[in-house]
């Protein structure tokens, strides 16, 4: 309708540039116009006409004249416009594998062949080219989309460089706008943008799928200890299911780790499901995890993803430093015992130099009491501090406490007691900024009450006190426990700190219990009683509570500490055209960053796949050093990193990573048409439905890219001019009969 009124398409009015075809000047339109204003005014007043029926019927008569008179000049449109069979039309088409969904491949297909190709031909040489996992320039396009992943921005950076020996008019984009190629960012759109290429996408595909439950995400520790307890968090979207049941399942080859019936919410939202599993013996394990198929879902393909699972056969050391003996430590050894994860040593001061130790590596080791140095005290991977006074260190070992966990990246626990924490002086010591809470700076915070325990929301979620495996029965182990022998109070918690337990002494009483923090590198917790030890003493010795919350306690305070060379993968799964990011994190035998560090990266890979790469330092990371490299084929890779110091070895670390091709093609696979229309806006071409293409090509033609001319099109003949001449004409006798004037 918009061009039979005005001629053209809006796009030639948007491009062009409002001129006067008659030669004659503009300052003479405007002193026409004034003249008729004026004559008008003259005659009117003649008339003695009431002041409003005169400004109005004044108006009608010189919009009236005024158009004439603009007629006369005879208004046109300048616009550049590309010269026919002189400019390269590139048309680029989606041939990934989610092109195959919802027939949009053959819709384009269809698009392509039976009238956009032929439109385009008739004006224009044509390139046709495919989008997949490299571009590559076609003469037919493939009978069914097979491509592995969709890199658009690869296809168009490649038409951008071939701008530059010929000339490229337009391209014309036929895609679900899916991409992963991760290439379709700013230095694509810059480059389109200087070649002055407008991107015309026609979007294929709904732009909500229905009848799909989809696994957007799963999260979990890329690395623990044999036999820990991990949490999975899955994220999910479904559409079509709302109020049905779904089981999420995961599993180890065929075994079943854990599973969940849940109950889908509303379409199109986004949520997430945690599971609890067991990770088993060492090794490196690939977990399956997977939503069971709906009757009549379209895309049961995106319904499972993997995600490997590094399970380290190490040992950490605890060092445990008492200033007196009592049950906990007595008790806290009897649990440990019973993993065989955890490697316990412990010193008791017995007197004011003497000590007690347990656990040690040779009677040379730790005869001094706590470390004063970093290289004995960083060999160990968690530190726990008891019932004993900040005083009795001396300053360099208060600030090796807070280095531990700030530099070494390290766990340190803080237990309460009579001569501990707040009642101990440690507000008042270095070591205060490290803690996660604000301690009282008093004494008798430390009472000898009974106590009982109650989890805190976040520690109802955390893994950290999960005894129960069902959170419902988790909670009421909790409250069934005998109570604590005491409890300190700690003061407020910091603001990035986190309550998991609070210690009630009575019915108003609440007192932060358990706190955790990140610090630096390393974690920090407080556990303020010294009375654990009562889960035992007052159950059934069959009861395996206190046992479970301390092994639990210690593996997330030593399970997740590095050494001098921490390496990874960004991401665990990567597409067969994608490079592996891999990084290392190295520290020199102070723990400090190695910046002169040479690291070599050995990788093995499905079918004797062998390479070695080096790393290079990372721009402003100073002590990371990065590569990037492309797996040859699909599956699972190790790589090993060794870095050296000169002569001297700092250490090595592996990470495990896999190469999937095709998987990412199923997910999120709605048409993206935010991404089609930024695309577009931002290089001067426009987003079109299928069904919206038939000015296509004239839009085309308004391109200033390639080799153009200007054109000067008229629009005093458009039918709209002369239908608002009639248009004033009929509102002037309507308005002059309803006043008796005609």
């Amino acid at each position: 309708m918009f061009e039979f009124l005005f001629n053209y398409p809006l796009a030639v009015y948007q491009k062009g540039t409002f001129v006067f075809s008659s030669g004659w000047p503009a300052a003479a339109l405007a002193a026409g116009l004034l003249a008729m204003a004026a004559l008008l005014a003259w005659l009117f007043r003649r008339r003695r006409l009431p002041v409003k029926r005169t400004l109005a019927l004044a108006a009608i008569e010189w919009s009236l004249l005024a158009l004439l008179l603009l007629l006369l000049w005879r208004p046109a449109l300048s616009v550049t416009v590309l010269k026919p069979q002189q400019n390269v039309i590139a048309v680029v088409v989606d041939t990934s594998r989610s092109m195959a969904l919802e027939q949009r491949y053959r819709q384009a297909l269809a698009l392509y062949e039976e009238r956009l190709g032929g439109d385009l031909k008739k004006r224009f040489p044509v390139r046709l080219y495919q989008a997949g996992e490299a571009p590559a320039r076609v003469d037919r396009l493939p009978a069914e989309p097979a491509a592995q992943r969709t890199d658009l921005g690869a296809a168009l950076r490649h038409i951008a460089s071939e701008s530059s020996l010929l000339p490229v008019g337009a391209v014309v984009l036929l895609t679900d706008g899916a991409d992963n190629g991760g290439n379709l960012g700013p230095e694509t759109i810059e480059a389109l943008r200087r070649a002055r290429i407008p991107v015309h996408a026609v979007g294929f595909g709904s732009e909500r799928i229905t009848q799909d439950i989809e696994i957007l995400d799963a999260d979990l520790p890329a690395r623990v200890l044999p036999s820990s307890r991990l949490l999975l968090t899955a994220t999910l979207r479904q559409s079509g299911f709302r109020g049905r049941t779904a089981r999420l399942t995961v599993r180890d080859g065929d075994r079943v780790l854990a599973q969940r019936d849940v109950r889908l919410p509303a379409d199109g939202e986004t949520w997430r499901e945690t599971l609890s599993l067991n990770a088993g013996g060492a090794g490196v394990k690939t977990l399956d995890i997977a939503v069971q198929p709906m009757e009549g879902e379209t895309n049961p393909r995106n319904n499972r993803v993997e995600r490997l699972v590094d399970v380290r056969g190490r040992k950490p050391r605890i060092l445990y430093f008492e200033g007196e003996p009592r049950w906990e430590m007595k008790f806290l050894r009897r649990a440990v015992e019973e993993d065989p994860q955890l490697d316990l040593t412990s010193i008791v001061r017995t007197t004011e130099n003497r000590f007690y130790r347990q656990g040690i590596r040779s009677p040379q080791e730790l005869e001094r009491g706590l470390p004063s140095t970093v290289g004995e005290l960083f060999a160990f991977q968690a530190l726990i501090i008891g019932n004993v006074e900040a005083g009795y260190f001396t300053p360099v070992q208060q600030n090796l406490i807070r280095e531990f966990a700030d530099r070494r990246g390290g766990g340190v626990l803080f237990l309460g007691g009579r001569a501990a924490l707040g009642d101990g002086g440690w507000q008042r010591s270095p070591v205060a900024e490290m803690l996660p809470v604000s301690l009282p700076d008093r004494k008798g915070a430390f009472r000898r009450q009974p106590a009982t325990v109650e989890l805190t929301r976040a520690g109802a979620e955390s893994l950290l006190l999960r005894i129960e495996e069902d959170p419902e029965k988790n909670a009421a182990r909790w409250k069934a426990l005998p109570y604590l022998a005491d409890y300190q109070e700690t003061g407020q918690p910091k603001p990035g700190a986190t309550v998991l337990a609070e210690a009630i002494p009575g019915v108003r009483l609440r007192h932060p219990l358990l706190v955790t923090q990140n610090y630096g590198r390393g974690r920090v917790a407080v556990l303020a009683t010294g009375g654990t030890w009562r889960w035992q003493m007052a159950q059934d010795a069959r009861d395996q509570s206190h046992e479970i919350f301390w092994q639990q306690l210690l593996r997330w305070l030593a399970g997740a500490v590095e050494e001098h060379v921490t390496l990874l993968a960004t991401r665990q799964t990567y597409s067969g055209g994608e490079a592996a990011v891999i990084r290392a994190e190295v520290r020199d035998r102070n723990y400090l960053p190695a910046t002169s560090a040479v690291v070599s990266v050995h990788l093995l890979g499905p079918g004797g796949i062998r390479d070695t790469i080096e790393l290079a330092p990372a721009r402003g990371e100073p002590g990371v050093y990065e590569a990037r490299w492309r797996a040859p084929r699909p599956g699972a890779y190790l790589a090993e990193a060794i870095a050296r110091e000169g002569l001297e070895e700092l250490g090595r670390d592996t990470v495990t990573f896999r190469r999937e091709d095709g998987s990412e093609e199923f997910f999120r696979t709605e048409q993206d048409r935010r991404l089609l229309e930024r695309l577009a806006q931002q290089t001067g071409g426009r987003y079109y439905r299928p069904s919206e293409t038939g000015d296509l090509v004239k839009e085309i033609e308004l391109s200033e890219a390639g080799i153009t001319v200007r054109e000067t099109r008229p629009v005093w003949n458009a039918p709209a001019a002369f239908l608002l001449l009639a248009g004033l004409k009929t509102f002037e006798w309507l308005v002059r009969r309803r006043w008796g004037a005609v």
